[in-house]
């Protein structure tokens, strides 16, 4: 529903290193710059952003493409949708058609619980700053906090009418429809039909994601009903865009903060992340009160590698929260922790102290978490030998799950000075648990072998298919020579006294390709070749934006792979020079290679093609003059295939 003109000129205005920075920390290497992928758990970065061409690609999981369809992936939206996530970044105005009752239709559940979400955000915001009742409890009980109006709407807090139908009520007159206010969480609905608010009486703290679209809400209920309440604060129900597990609070608010200092501080409560905010400690999220989960670990670990949990005085709530954090270990993550003085929270800690009083605190206080556990072990445990025996498992229980070998070797160290053992000791434990992880994923496998009937494997070969996969690579390098250099002028023919005429790259292989009747047989492959040719027929001069940019999602990734992958000449020309010029230096022999290969591989495929008839007519009586038509056709098919092997270096 938007016009092309504005589409051109989103996708001219979103540089692709800022749009991913905005999700993943990037770091500068040559001309590219890289960082983990945000589409699958890796620790070592092979997703690659290159500014050049404007596209980014994981060399892990295969993904690629432009601006739009990174939005698209990382978000989940719809094409229109990224579309105008980019044009409100780089603040362009959108003019969209009307939609028809057919469009309407097609908006999908996610979207519209994330339209309902901001309507009700902006309702919980009205209601504070505009009725009696919010300015008199929700209003006061942030500024009777300490909260002033810059993290007020930072955090875009607001607050929930005590009618029981308020906000249900409001938005059911506003057309939004009952299905999504029960699927976002925001009502309730009773098995007789009655719906009423689910936040109603309550502060709200606005969940949102990395864009900063809302995806939940956190509500705590005030005045005299806090008395001997069993929930103090609800949150939304897991939904289609709601997964606590996966979510964090004010990452959307410390997300560049984090990035820029390289680390993260980790809370539990909404009002301990708004009071280190005000204090001018950004860079901080809290779990949304959840045990923390590796898959909210991985959401830091796309922008630092760096972690402070921050803990309140309280020995049993250290002791429980300790025994949650050995999952960052084992992301490879650098752990620290500050124990804040008896009595203090980080809500109540920063509200109390300066900012540069936090900051200098933070500074003298924060411990690496392995040796803060061992001192905190080592101090319960005293001069009892059970608890001092099973200090040690725990430490090393915590040692083991450290991924890289280097830092084991430093705890192991540090560890054993601290409790006086014997480092080898430690190391044995250690082994111990390695041998106990190995042979209890050994037995899970066998496990599950033995539930399962199998057949013995057997490596067959599928002739087709190789056969197949030999195509494809014949038709992506075509393909990747067309879009690189396509529009190249590769040789100038001049004959007498008659202007001379330049052949471009594009015009040579297609000319070749339909010369040769050779028609692709990889789908993705045939429909670029079909997209390049309409472009030329067109009048255009396609070139890699024409595909890297290209609305459709495959056709984009498949563009991005060949220009991001390096282009492999076949196995046999690569054993027979050991130096692989640059194809820019010899445009033209590259480009014979590929279209002389692909020849050479469907008149090999046409070769085995007619044996098999010959074999088929050997076996029945009078066939003799088809098999002489045969043997021909054979002979003619050899010489040609002797042909293109000579021009490819090949033995006959």
């Amino acid at each position: 529903m938007i016009d092309q003109e504005t589409v051109t000129r989103i996708i001219d205005a979103a540089n692709i290193v800022d749009v991913v920075s905005d999700f993943v920390s990037l770091k500068k290497s040559g001309n590219n710059y890289f960082g983990c992928c945000p589409f699958h758990h890796e620790k070592t970065a092979s997703f690659s952003v290159s500014p050049a061409k404007n596209i980014y690609y994981c060399f892990g999981c295969h993904k690629g493409g432009n601006s739009v369809n990174f939005i698209m992936e990382h978000e989940q939206m719809a094409y229109v949708e990224a579309l105008k996530y980019l044009a409100q970044k780089y603040h362009i105005e959108v003019k969209e058609k009307e939609l028809t009752q057919e469009d309407q239709e097609r908006h999908d559940d996610r979207e519209s619980m994330m339209v309902l979400n901001e309507f009700a955000k902006n309702t919980f915001i009205r209601n504070m700053t505009e009725t009696d009742e919010g300015r008199a409890i929700g209003y006061k009980y942030f500024k009777e906090r300490g909260f002033n109006e810059e993290t007020i709407k930072a955090y875009e807090l607001g607050f929930s009418l005590s009618g029981r139908k308020a906000f249900t009520d409001l938005a059911l007159k506003s057309g939004y429809n009952q299905k999504y206010l029960v699927s976002t969480g925001l009502s309730i609905l009773k098995e007789d039909g009655y719906i009423f608010d689910r936040f109603s009486n309550r502060v709200m703290f606005p969940i949102h994601n990395l864009t900063g679209k809302v995806i939940g809400f956190g509500g705590r209920v005030l005045d005299a009903r806090t008395k001997g309440v069993n929930v103090k604060y609800m949150n939304s129900p897991q939904s289609e865009i709601y997964d606590k597990s996966r979510s964090l609070y004010g990452i959307y608010q410390a997300k560049s903060t984090i990035v820029k200092n390289d680390k993260c501080f980790l809370v539990e409560g909404y009002t301990d992340v708004l009071s280190m905010h005000q204090s001018g400690i950004t860079n901080v999220v809290a779990s949304n009160g959840t045990a923390l989960t590796t898959e909210q670990i991985r959401l830091i670990r796309k922008f630092t590698t760096n972690i402070t949990v921050l803990y309140d005085g309280d020995s049993a709530g250290i002791h429980a929260a300790l025994r949650g954090i050995d999952m960052i270990l084992a992301e490879e993550m650098n752990v620290k922790v500050l124990l804040l003085p008896d009595g203090e929270d980080p809500d109540s800690f920063a509200r109390n102290h300066s900012s540069s009083e936090l900051e200098d605190f933070i500074a003298k206080n924060e411990t690496d978490f392995i040796l803060f556990k061992a001192r905190l072990l080592l101090n319960d445990a005293g001069n009892d030998p059970i608890k001092l025996s099973g200090l040690v498992n725990d430490i090393v229980d915590s040692i083991s799950v450290v991924p890289d070998g280097i830092k084991r070797a430093f705890y192991v160290k540090e560890c054993a000075q601290l409790m006086n053992i014997d480092e080898r000791l430690i190391h044995r434990e250690i082994n111990k648990r390695f041998r106990n992880r190995r042979e209890q994923w050994h037995d899970a496998e066998q496990k599950k072998d033995e539930q399962e009937i199998k057949l013995p494997t057997v490596k067959t070969f599928n002739p087709e298919q190789e056969a197949l996969n030999r195509c494809r690579k014949y038709e992506e390098e075509l393909l990747s020579l067309l879009i690189k250099y396509g529009n190249d002028i590769l040789f100038v023919v001049a004959k007498g006294d008659e202007p001379s005429v330049d052949v471009k790259v594009a015009n040579y292989i297609i000319k070749d390709l339909n010369d040769n009747n050779i028609e692709f047989k990889i789908p993705i492959c045939r429909r670029v070749l079909e997209m390049y040719n309409e472009a030329i027929e067109k009048g255009k001069k396609p070139d890699a934006t024409t595909f890297t940019l290209c609305a459709d999602a495959e056709v984009s990734q498949f563009a991005v792979s060949l220009l991001m992958q390096t282009n492999e000449l076949s196995k046999l020309w690569e054993s027979r020079n050991r130096y692989i010029a640059p194809e820019e230096s010899n445009l033209q022999g590259v480009i014979d290679r590929a279209l002389n290969g692909y020849k050479s591989e469907q008149v090999q495929q046409k070769l085995e093609e007619i044996r098999k008839q010959m074999k088929e007519l050997e076996e029945g009586p009078d066939n003799e003059l088809k098999i002489s038509e045969l043997m021909t056709e054979l002979s003619i098919y050899q010489k040609y295939r002797n042909k293109l092997s000579k021009s490819l270096g090949r033995n006959s």
